[in-house]
């Protein structure tokens, strides 16, 4: 059974969290938002969103209240939903090695 490359990846808390941040400046620019207008709509102080921004780093709490700002807030609880029907990645080297 060949591996592609895609079924090899780990990911870490880390690259989600950059990753949403990094979707989240993406949708800001997009909306032509500064983070000062940003900061208006969400109530989540602009210090706090150039820190998360540049860090990934935000509670939860503030990054729903982004979010809410800049995208469906339903489609970030879709997530939540059971994901029986996509394939499931490894979670560890053992389960990429026994494969």
């Amino acid at each position: 059974m060949a591996i592609a490359m895609n079924d090899l990846l780990l990911l870490s808390s880390s690259n989600v969290q950059q990753s949403f941040a990094t979707y989240l400046l993406a949708q800001r620019k997009a909306s032509k938002l500064s983070r000062s207008a940003l900061a208006q709509r969400s109530t989540v102080p602009e210090s706090t969103i150039k820190k998360f921004e540049t860090t990934g780093q935000i509670s939860l709490r503030q990054f729903l209240l982004l979010w809410q700002s800049l995208d469906d807030l339903a489609r970030l609880q879709q997530l939540t939903k059971p994901a029986s029907s996509l394939p499931s990645l490894p979670k560890s080297i053992d389960e990429v090695l026994a494969q």
